[in-house]
């Protein structure tokens, strides 16, 4: 799966030049912690709820609330934004997007197509919503999770072939190294989860567990 699959494309966005306290407002009325800072089509920084509160006066201040709404009137995105923005593209596979906010440390990441125009964004939520969805999770059906051995040739043919001669279809599959062992993740559109692990289990592969969705 790609970025454009999952980015979301009804953007909330802000000039450079929008106040800080027009920004909070959009953040408040859309439920959002994050603009996209653009001139036209074009990206030129990020403003977030983080760095508007590492901007502002702390709560012990002696300002009062004329003089904070007086401050936050006159400071603009472009004073405050991360310039240096982290982007990806929407041909990214998932994947990419999500090792990128991993090792970065961030939640978000703007989508730029080829020519550098501001397409979308994607967020953790976004990867998160990916996983579960990919993983059909929230599909009826039931999860069999199976240890295979690598040394032996063909164990998913194998497996497809075993459920395909018992009517039984394979929505996702996932496969897992771990610790040198290789785990497989199926979900199948099957009410009883036993009886597809006795398939299985027939053909001599360990059905570490089973279960209906």
């Amino acid at each position: 799966m790609e970025v454009k699959d999952y980015m979301s494309t009804n953007l909330i966005t802000v000039e450079p030049t929008t106040t800080v306290m027009k920004a909070l407002d959009l953040m408040k009325e859309h439920d959002v912690h994050r603009l996209p800072v653009v001139e036209g089509d074009k990206l030129v920084g990020l403003l977030t709820a983080e760095l508007v509160a590492q901007n502002s006066p702390s709560m012990a201040t002696s300002l009062s609330v004329h003089e904070l709404n007086y401050l936050l009137n006159k400071t603009t995105a472009k004073d405050i934004m991360l310039k240096q923005v982290i982007t990806v593209k929407p041909t990214a596979v998932l994947e990419e997007a999500a090792s990128i906010m991993r090792q970065q440390g961030i939640g978000v990441l703007p989508v730029l197509e080829s020519r550098g125009n501001l397409v979308g964004i994607i967020t953790d939520k976004d990867i998160m919503d990916a996983f579960i969805d990919i993983s059909g999770y929230n599909t009826p059906g039931s999860r069999l999770f199976i240890e295979i051995n690598e040394d032996k040739p063909g164990p998913l043919e194998e497996i497809s072939n075993v459920l395909r001669d018992n009517n039984v279809n394979v929505d996702t599959i996932s496969v897992y190294h771990r610790e040198g062992k290789v785990q497989v993740v199926l979900h199948v559109d099957s009410e009883n989860p036993d009886e597809v692990a006795d398939f299985i289990a027939q053909r001599g592969y360990r059905i570490i567990s089973s279960m209906r969705k």
